[in-house]
């Protein structure tokens, strides 16, 4: 079940370069990159407002602003800064490497313990999408690799810590309460990039990029994404990640048009032949947290967490 729900997760999530990429085109990146918080955090506040779930505790409450950071700013923001210059098939094989970036902010926290094989089989996928962008960009990375690879690093933070809190307020909780606690910042951001940046000649394609990333990058594909990882646990689950490379380059050559070279789909089957093997490895989970950070060793376990609470 855990691994159908990452599936999902990442299958809502794989169209989300090219829907940015669609709407970067002629709106404005920053826009593009934060307005889809505003949409998702008002849909948010509703969904908590109607199921009437408890606030989160203090300790929490600041935990969620580590996945604030990672999945609410950080990887929209600098993914759509990149997709400026970048085609989304490019783009999508450099996130190839979110999946082990995520292993290791799990191992960081302290939250689990992965085996030599994993460790092996994720290594492999890293190795796959290292080659595949040193030969696009002829050994020298571009800048806008640079903007995704700080968006790469922003997400792993946000799927670590969003997984592990996961466990405790459930996983569609822990994206809406994220989402809401950032509308005070998301909002001003949003209206200001709206006033200075270009946004009132977007054609309907553009708006519709946008309203993808608003309703399911950022919103229900953290439904499913969130629970899997609290199920199975995030290195493990994470890895089912390195699938979506292959159904991004599906979507941009589909949707887009854009060329996908043999290299592309190369590095891509490799990753993807990767998820396989991360699923047949052993992760042994450590103690909780309770604090989401490495520091801490106090274990916590939220009475909330309820056996298939996630979806609720």
């Amino acid at each position: 079940m855990a691994v159908f729900l990452g599936f999902l997760g990442v299958l809502g999530f794989s169209g989300s370069l090219p829907a940015t990429r669609l709407a970067v085109e002629h709106l404005d990146a920053t826009f593009v990159g934060v307005g889809r918080a505003v949409v998702a955090g008002v849909m948010a506040a509703v969904l908590l407002a109607l199921s009437r779930q408890p606030r989160p505790t203090r300790r929490q409450f600041w935990r969620l602003w580590l996945v604030v950071a990672g999945v609410v700013f950080g990887f929209p923001l600098f993914t759509a800064l990149a997709l400026n210059t970048l085609t989304s098939a490019h783009g999508a094989v450099i996130v190839g490497l979110l999946p082990a970036a995520t292993a290791v902010a799990a191992v960081l926290y302290r939250a689990e313990r992965p085996s030599a094989g994993f460790w092996v089989a994720s290594g492999a996928g890293l190795v796959a999408v290292m080659v595949f962008a040193a030969i696009q960009g002829a050994g020298a990375p571009s800048a806008a690799d640079g903007l995704v690879l700080i968006a790469v690093a922003f997400g792993a933070l946000g799927y670590a810590e969003g997984g592990m809190l996961a466990r405790e307020l459930g996983g569609w909780q822990t994206i809406c309460w994220a989402l809401v606690i950032a509308l005070p910042l998301t909002i001003p951001v949003t209206v200001v990039a709206g006033l200075t940046g270009d946004v009132s000649g977007g054609d309907p394609a553009a708006w519709g990029g946008f309203a993808y990333t608003c309703l399911i990058s950022m919103f229900l594909g953290f439904f499913a994404w969130y629970a899997g990882l609290a199920r199975g646990g995030v290195a493990k689950i994470g890895q089912v990640q390195l699938a979506q490379p292959v159904l991004t380059l599906v979507w941009a050559a589909l949707l887009l048009g854009e060329h996908v070279s043999r290299g592309m789909v190369a590095a891509a089957l490799v990753v993807l032949a990767c998820v396989v093997a991360t699923q047949r490895t052993r992760v042994s989970a450590r103690p909780e947290t309770g604090s989401g950070g490495p520091s801490s060793g106090r274990p916590s376990r939220s009475p909330r967490a309820t056996p298939g609470s996630d979806l609720a």
